[in-house]
């Protein structure tokens, strides 16, 4: 389910300073492509800040497409959460691993928070997915 479509033109939500369309758009727009011309992250970072985007959009489709099938919720609800911008403080890829650490504020009930985590991603088949996070104390 989409929430909302994001305007093509205007900032993208991850905080790359780049037009929607030409940063996570892409990624998002491509998702129900065919093979041949979906176009899937390039990297666990690239990943990352489209899934934060997908979230802040409400895109549940691209959230579980984008999961890992072996740690994958069967079904993912629409979050109440409003997301207000995202700092990655580290990415790494070796191989067909990669883990990224980043900040993301947010507000939940009117309430402001700060979730601070490591993502572990995964290439399969030459695609990345989200495996699992670990959350760590929000300094």
């Amino acid at each position: 389910m989409k929430k909302n479509l994001h305007p093509a033109h205007t900032p993208c939500p991850c905080g790359s300073d780049q037009p929607y369309a030409a940063c996570c758009g892409r990624f998002h727009q491509s998702l129900n492509a065919d093979l041949a011309q979906r176009m899937d992250a390039p990297t666990p970072e690239a990943l990352m800040r489209s899934r934060y985007s997908a979230y802040v959009l409400g895109r549940i489709d691209y959230l579980l497409a984008t999961w890992h099938p072996s740690t994958a919720p069967g079904e993912l609800a629409p979050s109440p959460v409003k997301w207000l911008g995202l700092e990655v403080r580290h990415a790494q890829a070796s191989g067909d691993a990669g883990v990224v650490e980043f900040v993301a504020r947010c507000r939940d009930g009117g309430r402001a928070q700060r979730v601070h985590e490591t993502s572990r991603f995964v290439r399969q088949d030459g695609r990345w997915y989200y495996i699992d996070g670990q959350m760590a104390e929000v300094d």
